[in-house]
């Protein structure tokens, strides 16, 4: 798995969560983990959850994460839900360590009751794919929602260091689990 750390303010418009857009976008032919910092603002025809039909889902500054995996086909819908669990733990284990204290719900993270991030995962014939981003600033969030941000809570000069550290602790668990499978006896 490949780890990328794209331009910063480049937008999030809901098309990254596409099959290939890695491939398409950076001829990585790999599964991917490709991070940004930028703006988020999901147009009404890429929404891909049936529950956010209707609803504003933006930011003026998120830390985002498009996670793709091509290692089942066709994708396995309940194998990215629970991969995209692991990245928000991920997350959260990650945060701590600035000492950042968050409480979780499903795949949603909050601090002090107020929503710090937004997700998806989604799958197709050919990968399995997650949205996963922090608001790094409450600025363009939806006013009908009660967000927090990185910036209240944490140095925003670590933000790339806590980029990094949570792809790449993502990479790790899923590596592990993959050389925890080639070990074990089958029956």
């Amino acid at each position: 798995m490949q780890y990328l750390k794209w331009n910063d303010g480049n937008a999030y418009d809901g098309s990254q969560i596409n099959p290939s857009w890695a491939f398409r976008e950076f001829k990585i032919k790999d599964s991917t983990i490709v991070s940004w910092v930028g703006p988020m603002d999901i147009q009404s025809d890429n929404l891909i959850d049936y529950e956010d039909v209707g609803l504003d889902i933006k930011g003026d500054r998120m830390l985002h994460f498009i996670v793709e995996h091509f290692d089942e086909q066709p994708g396995n819908l309940r194998l990215i839900y629970h991969r995209q669990r692991l990245l928000v733990m991920i997350a959260r284990d990650i945060l701590r360590e600035y000492s950042v204290d968050t409480t979780q719900d499903g795949d949603d993270i909050f601090i002090d009751h107020k929503k710090l991030s937004v997700s998806i995962a989604s799958a197709s014939i050919s990968s399995m794919k997650i949205h996963f981003a922090l608001n790094v600033t409450t600025d363009g969030t939806p006013d009908d929602v009660e967000t927090s941000a990185l910036e209240d809570n944490m140095d925003l000069n670590d933000l790339s260091k806590l980029q990094d550290k949570i792809a790449n602790e993502y990479i790790h668990f899923i590596e592990d689990i993959e050389r925890d499978i080639t070990k074990t006896k089958v029956f």
